[in-house]
């Protein structure tokens, strides 16, 4: 068996947008999903992407994703990336392919002396954690998420 590690192409759009959805049925917030096929590939593939991903595959067979883009620490003075999604399909998990695309982009953080890598994981997700856990990752409680959508962030865009 054998896994392979590579950057998306535009051909994998429809693989993406579909870990994506059974990424978000894991999750339970299917009902959150408004992105279409199209808007994925050209976030990805358009003429200036600002997101990233890489294809897992497992002897030829598309296995998991990591979709990234590049974030900015003010402190560090240097870039990161941000992990927005990382899944692998349910009958591929267990062989190492999601701690394999993590060490991917490790090595790029390294390679391109970028300050961190970081990611948001759901509290519940205990197999993801143990698997965080794992690698030496360090949860960042201290920290709350804030977020502005739909309708508020119209209101605070036309806020005086």
């Amino acid at each position: 068996m054998s896994l392979v590690i590579r950057k998306a192409e535009e051909r994998d759009a429809p693989a993406i947008f579909n870990f994506i959805r059974d990424l978000a049925e894991y999750e339970r917030l299917a009902h959150e999903v408004d992105a279409t096929q199209a808007d994925i590939a050209k976030a990805l593939f358009g003429p200036a992407p600002r997101v990233f991903a890489d294809i897992a595959e497992w002897d030829g067979e598309a296995a998991g994703f990591a979709l990234w883009f590049y974030n900015f620490s003010t402190f560090r003075g240097r870039h990161g990336i941000y992990l927005e999604d990382l899944f692998v399909r349910p009958a591929f998990r267990s062989r190492g392919i999601g701690k394999a695309l993590l060490r991917h982009l490790a090595r790029r953080c390294i390679d391109e002396d970028l300050a961190r890598l970081e990611w948001w994981v759901l509290d519940w997700n205990e197999p993801a954690l143990q698997v965080y856990r794992s690698i030496g990752a360090v949860p960042m409680d201290e920290w709350t998420v804030q977020r502005v959508t739909g309708e508020a962030l119209r209101h605070l865009a036309e806020e005086p």
